[in-house]
């Protein structure tokens, strides 16, 4: 499979995950290493590398910036092999910590 039809199925199972979630795909010729895609939800917000295999090379940078995200919130590189257990660690990190607002009327 492809990259890029990778990363496209992978969006779409974020999106369903995350109906109101932005994702942006970022461009690598502007900061050389940057994840390819950026997903915000809410208060919360994760990076992600698409990678065709976990053999598949990693450009410079890419490793500095995964983990430098993934101190901030939560990044990770993402191929077929590990797609399930990446998605699961999405769900915890872009789970809402914000209370619910409830009015109470007098």
């Amino acid at each position: 499979m492809k990259e890029s039809s990778f990363k496209q199925k992978l969006i779409l199972e974020i999106e369903e995950l995350f109906p109101e979630c932005l994702i942006l795909n970022n461009d690598a010729n502007s900061l050389q290493g940057i994840p390819d895609l950026q997903i915000l939800n809410g208060d919360k917000w994760a990076m992600l590398e698409t990678k065709r295999t976990t053999s598949a090379s990693r450009r410079a940078n890419q490793e500095y910036y995964i983990t430098l995200f993934n101190h901030m919130s939560y990044a990770s590189f993402v191929y077929p092999e590990n797609k399930e257990q990446v998605l699961d660690e999405l769900q915890s990190a872009l789970r809402s910590t914000r209370r619910t607002r409830v009015s109470i009327g007098k």
